[in-house]
């Protein structure tokens, strides 16, 4: 079964295989655990020149420290698994690559956007690509098109699609969540991970790139911060909530989005679009994390109570974000909110102006009022706009005007162009 074998197929794979045909330095950046070293592995098998230098390993991160410029000097392609640990070796790369510039010569991962942020540009400018690797979407863990975007801007309104999956068959897929670990273990020894999983990236990876003296505050932030998952980001709000001064409270932000834990999600507007709340949103990159910061096995989120509805819209936008990552569409991911609360979950953008808009029910029935926002910006968008979605939890396609559509919600894996 997929969910048991360690090495599903990623989409990645061949994103980062075509890199290193043309281009001289590759970086896979992602959560711990998402599974990088195992793409690199999927990546690489083809390659026997193929160096591996582990920086987990304190040895090899002794031997990096002491002599960076040898210790990058190889011939054929050297893979430098967790490059964060080592920073200065970006340098001596940089010279390797600019005296001999053939594509494929190294192959990094990192778990640490604050890489790309400070240390990249400066080295490595026009001689890296970087790919970004999340934990596993729903259509590696189904062997699933996983082309909803694409299908949604090749086929408009006319999209259609049937399921057979029920509510509570979404909601275990939320408290799974996409980390490999997670998905191949049962339901107690997954609790297990996950504290282990939040225990090493607090005390481990942002203390590594910050000096945080009383980090017991950032595993409380972290389960305040689940309970606003799909909600608009107020720092001045959460700040108030936590008890946490606001500049520090920012800089904790940075840094849960730095280690790959959380991702705001910016809002859309246009020239016209003058009453829309300028905001982020909210999301936790894994919905399986979030769910386990506020104790929501199934039961309790299927409870009238439960968290179900804020999960499922997380579960949608980092399906789309993943999807983004290898769509033939390009575009980026929005929100939308107007002062009026007119709001849509997720918009997407192509960059010739093109939207498709996005709400999320997790109930099997979809209201009128559940339309208003599509409706909304299906008006401000004009002829950009291509088709709006409801994905609910029922099984059929329903047609609710010329452009608006609900459909099933594993229509975001199951469907293709």
């Amino acid at each position: 079964m997929a969910e048991s074998d360690p090495l599903v197929a990623r989409r990645a794979e061949a994103i980062v295989a075509e890199a290193l045909e043309d281009t001289r330095v590759v970086l896979v950046n992602g959560a711990r655990q998402a599974g990088k070293s195992t793409l690199t592995r999927l990546a690489t098998r083809r390659r026997p020149d193929t160096v591996v230098r582990l920086l987990d390993d304190p040895a090899t991160l002794r031997a990096a420290a002491d002599d960076p410029t040898g210790f990058v000097e190889h011939d054929g392609l050297m893979v430098i698994d967790e490059i964060q640990l080592s920073p200065e070796l970006l340098r001596p790369i940089k010279v390797t690559v600019d005296v001999d510039p053939r594509p494929g010569q190294f192959l990094l991962t990192g778990s640490s956007r604050i890489l790309a942020l400070r240390s990249l540009p400066d080295a490595l400018p026009g001689r890296m690509e970087i790919i970004e690797l999340w934990p596993f979407s729903q259509g590696e863990i189904a062997g699933a098109p996983d082309g909803f975007i694409d299908a949604a801007f090749a086929h408009g309104r006319r999209l259609s699609h049937s399921s057979e999956l029920r509510r509570r068959d979404y909601l275990e897929r939320l408290v799974v969540g996409g980390f490999p670990e997670a998905v191949r273990r049962a339901p107690r020894r997954r609790t297990a991970f996950f504290d282990s999983y939040l225990t090493t990236l607090i005390e481990r990876d942002v203390l590594e790139l910050a000096s945080i003296e009383r980090h017991g505050e950032l595993l409380k932030l972290l389960t305040l911060l689940a309970g606003r998952a799909g909600g608009l980001l107020v720092p001045g709000t959460v700040a108030s909530q936590s008890g946490i001064p606001r500049t520090t409270l920012v800089r904790y932000l940075e840094l849960l989005t730095s280690v790959f834990l959380t991702k705001s999600v910016p809002a859309w507007s246009s020239s016209q679009t003058a009453r829309a709340v300028a905001a982020p949103k909210l999301a936790f990159v894994d919905t399986g994390i979030a769910c386990h910061l506020l104790g929501q096995d199934v039961n309790r989120l299927a409870e009238p109570g439960g968290a179900a509805g804020a999960m499922m819209e997380n579960f949608v936008l980092m399906e789309l974000a993943r999807q983004l990552t290898w769509s033939t569409e390009r575009g980026r991911l929005f929100h939308y909110r107007t002062k009026d609360q007119l709001e849509v979950d997720a918009v997407i953008e192509t960059p010739d102006g093109r939207i498709i808009g996005v709400e999320v029910k997790a109930g099997a029935t979809v209201r009128t009022e559940d339309l208003s926002g599509l409706r909304n910006l299906a008006s401000f968008a004009g002829e950009r706009f291509v088709a709006g979605y409801v994905l609910y939890t029922g099984q059929q396609t329903l047609p609710f005007g010329d452009k608006i559509r609900a459909v099933p919600l594993d229509a975001l894996w199951k469907a293709a162009p």
